[in-house]
């Protein structure tokens, strides 16, 4: 096996980059007979969010690994569950829970989310009050007939917006949340609930890992999913806190390394040192939820480059768009684009190129990412250096 070719101890800033490159699927033949469970595995976790320009984050995260595999195989991959024996209940793959945010999670990792459903069910309430007896109604309907919608629970909201839910939906999200309730299955983008004790194979539910033990394990997870991170890095993959990572990192499996110019000490997975990150690099649109660029400052640490999910920012005061998309390729950020469909035509109506050589992958880029949604056509509408825009047309048609 060939080594690191320096002290583990002692990472380049580049050696960091491209590790982190190869642990997020983006260094490397792809794994396409893992397919995109296989890439839900190897990330951990994949970002679920209500936002679809394209596509939802959810399918755009093994798009942009695999490339252009269907967008209904990879609503099965994550939902449809194996079929189980005579005497087995079919087996989910996947299940959803607070993570690094409402995440998409292998369902192995049930029990090491115990430590949350205790946190939550300590606290006294969530977001609003319920009268008696609604949350234990919840759960009696849904033991009575089976998995359902908030909607067939007795409807989601009140008739307000946003977080104008019902008691039904405040309800059977607490429950969500303390463990008692499971989604293993999107409806129409709508979760469908079971009670965890019929959803969950049995030999993963279970919530008797303490605390110490969870933590370690989605520490090590973290870690691995990264390649190599900071004590921020890896606590803000799943959202643990730091005095949490701080308490389980010394036994978590993970090796102290110092990469040049970060100012803080980093951890690194032992696999990831083990030999230099070599192969074929991706060239893609990324969603900005997905995990290689989801945190702000280590997005800038590695890359140097600066990204911000525009689409809560009121639009006189956008700098890119409202969904720009950052363009990986030869394992850098080279740019961005905030795109958009209009019937069979995908259309670009932002673009920014950090520099010339960045035309001709953003423009391969786009090709992809339009034959992908089944669009036809690629429209540029604007790019920042209006002296790019010609070339950028003339690349992408």
């Amino acid at each position: 096996m060939t080594t690191v070719p320096r002290a583990a101890a002692e990472l380049s800033a580049d050696e960091a980059r491209r590790m982190a490159l190869r642990a997020q699927g983006f260094l490397g033949a792809p794994d396409r007979r893992g397919g995109v469970r296989g890439v839900l595995r190897h990330l951990g976790a994949v970002q679920l969010d209500t936002i679809s320009v394209l596509a939802r984050s959810h399918e755009l995260i093994p798009y942009a690994r695999l490339g252009a595999v269907g967008r209904k195989t990879v609503e099965g991959a994550y939902w449809t569950p194996a079929a189980g024996d005579a005497d087995a209940p079919p087996r989910p793959h996947a299940f959803e829970y607070w993570s690094h945010a409402a995440c998409i999670l292998p369902v192995e990792e049930w029990p090491h989310f115990a430590f949350r459903r205790r946190a939550y069910r300590a606290r006294p309430h969530w977001h609003h009050e319920l009268s008696d007896g609604a949350y234990d109604a919840v759960i009696k309907q849904l033991r009575a007939e089976g998995p359902l919608t908030a909607t067939e629970l007795g409807g989601a909201k009140n008739g307000g917006e946003w977080w104008d839910w019902s008691e039904a939906k405040v309800a059977v999200e607490r429950a969500l949340m303390h463990g008692e309730v499971v989604c293993t299955e999107r409806r129409s983008w709508k979760r469908v609930y079971d009670l965890a004790e019929r959803a969950i194979p049995d030999e993963v539910l279970h919530d008797d890992l303490d605390d110490t033990e969870c933590l370690r394990r989605l520490v090590r997870l973290a870690g691995r999913s990264l390649g190599v991170g900071t004590r921020s890095d890896i606590g803000d993959y799943h959202r643990i806190k730091g005095e949490q990572v701080d308490a389980v990192i010394a036994d978590s499996g993970l090796v102290p390394v110092t990469v040049e110019g970060w100012a803080k000490p980093a951890w690194a997975d032992p696999e990831a040192l083990a030999s230099v990150p070599r192969g074929r690099h991706r060239t893609t649109l990324l969603s900005p939820f997905d995990s290689l660029i989801w945190e702000r400052a280590r997005t800038e640490r590695i890359f140097g480059f600066t990204h911000r999910l525009e689409a809560y920012v009121p639009k006189p005061k956008r700098i890119y768009g409202y969904f720009a998309m950052p363009l990986l390729s030869g394992g850098k950020l080279l740019g961005r684009v905030d795109p958009a469909r209009e019937g069979a035509t995908l259309v670009a109506r932002q673009v920014s190129l950090d520099t010339p050589a960045a035309v001709e992958p953003m423009a391969r880029a786009l090709r992809e990412a339009a034959e992908w949604v089944g669009c036809d056509s690629v429209r540029i509408e604007r790019v920042d250096r209006p002296e790019l825009a010609a070339a950028l047309t003339r690349a992408v048609n």
